[in-house]
């Protein structure tokens, strides 16, 4: 993130903090202070005139998450199939104007929705039950996969790459990492479905080889977030947080090794763990 977006991302504010003494009293007024808080706004996705969606993320790389919810959505094959982006902004937010190939026309209008997504929200509009889940093809199985240290690498990694939550406590993150557990990109947002499409148009735009890293996020792995992933073919999703049932099994079912609780030294494998390189010893559990 640039020294521009960084403070674009982020606002000072007027708080007053109150504070129990050690008698556990509290003082007769609270102090006046300053606070650093996230920024989120609106933004708009129009498709070669057509309105398809509303979100509220952080605003900063729109291009980045043009490209990876248009990807994630099926509603572009490649980066190919994005032929320009126009960002319009104004007091209401931002408005992505889209040009897409007409051959993507029609998944555009079989996924088309009104969305006015909440923070964090990834199903938000969604008409129906048969929208949730995505018809995509099980993975291959790597020929290359990390081994524990590079996973726990990473992790004390992601630490130091995320400005935006040091500063305010309120983004998520999702970072690429080589397979030796190398971060080489991250992208934070006050949404982690938006932070993590924002990476993946990040690796489309640049061309870069879904099967020779992993994702590492700092959030919860609910099901949507292991979709986005297997729709641009990364087999591996490591997550700080808990994962859900859904989660599990739709990486089961896609071929995509999940790790969750990663945190500290250990790590836990919900689906194929059969894939971590064991060459050497690991800290890590299968439940």
């Amino acid at each position: 993130m640039s020294k521009a977006d960084f403070h674009q991302a982020s606002a000072t504010a007027t708080v007053w903090r109150q504070a129990r003494t050690t008698t556990g009293q509290t003082g007769a007024l609270p102090l006046a202070d300053s606070d650093s808080l996230a920024c989120e706004q609106a933004v708009a996705l129009e498709y070669n005139g057509i309105s398809h969606a509303a979100l509220l993320c952080s605003p900063t790389d729109l291009e980045d998450l043009a490209y990876g919810f248009s990807v994630t959505e099926g509603i572009i094959r490649d980066a190919s199939d994005i032929r320009a982006i126009d960002l319009q902004e104004d007091e209401r937010g931002s408005l992505l104007q889209i040009e897409i190939a007409s051959a993507c026309l029609h998944q555009l209008k079989a996924r088309r929705r009104q969305l006015a997504g909440r923070t964090g929200c990834g199903l938000c509009g969604l008409e129906s039950l048969n929208e949730v889940r995505r018809h995509l093809p099980t993975l291959p199985v790597p020929q290359h996969s990390p081994q524990a240290d590079a996973i726990f690498r990473a992790l004390d990694a992601l630490r130091d790459s995320q400005p935006l939550h040091r500063l305010t406590g309120a983004t998520h993150a999702a970072a690429w990492c080589t397979l030796q557990g190398q971060i080489l990109a991250v992208r934070e947002d006050v949404g982690r479905h938006n932070a993590l499409d924002k990476l993946l148009g990040h690796l489309l735009r640049q061309g870069i080889d879904p099967r020779q890293g992993m994702v590492l996020i700092s959030s919860r792995a609910s099901f949507e977030m292991v979709q986005k992933a297997a729709a641009v073919g990364i087999p591996f999703v490591v997550a700080v947080s808990a994962p859900t049932r859904y989660a599990v099994q739709i990486a089961d079912e896609l071929g995509v090794m999940l790790a969750a609780f990663a945190r500290d030294r250990a790590f836990t494998l919900y689906s194929h763990p059969h894939y971590l390189n064991t060459a050497e010893s690991v800290s890590a559990t299968t439940p």
